[in-house]
């Protein structure tokens, strides 16, 4: 006889899906897109990539904000130390005071990814 209010012996439907791989952006790729877009040579491509990346990695080194327009802002944001717990033995533990990269898209490319405005294919 069975329990209907007994739930134990239901398993929740299981949602199968294929494995889904999703593409990294690579600085390769991007040079390769300059390449294609805009007939730069590859090795110009590729400098022009890294010489924009550091740029972009030693101005959040040096504690200052990267805006870009229509993309977003990266900040730097000082975490305080706090106390913290080794979830493996419980033990309490202190975590140091530290800077962390946060990163806020603008409005523009959050509507464009609601899919609120067309994204352009070209570039001007």
């Amino acid at each position: 006889m069975s329990d209907d209010n007994n739930n134990d012996d239901v398993t929740p439907p299981r949602l199968l899906l294929p494995s889904i791989e999703t593409p990294t952006l690579t600085k390769a790729d991007l040079a390769e897109l300059l390449f294609d877009k805009l007939g730069l040579n590859k090795r110009e491509s590729k400098d022009m990539v890294e010489a924009y990346f550091d740029i972009v990695h030693s101005t959040l080194v040096r504690g200052d904000d990267v805006k870009l327009s229509g993309f977003g802002n990266f900040n730097i944001r000082r975490k305080a130390p706090r106390p913290g717990r080794n979830p493996r033995t419980g033990e309490s533990i202190p975590i140091k005071a530290r800077n962390v990269v946060t990163f806020h898209a603008s409005h523009k490319l959050k509507e464009q990814v609601q899919g609120d405005t067309p994204v352009e294919d070209d570039f001007e």
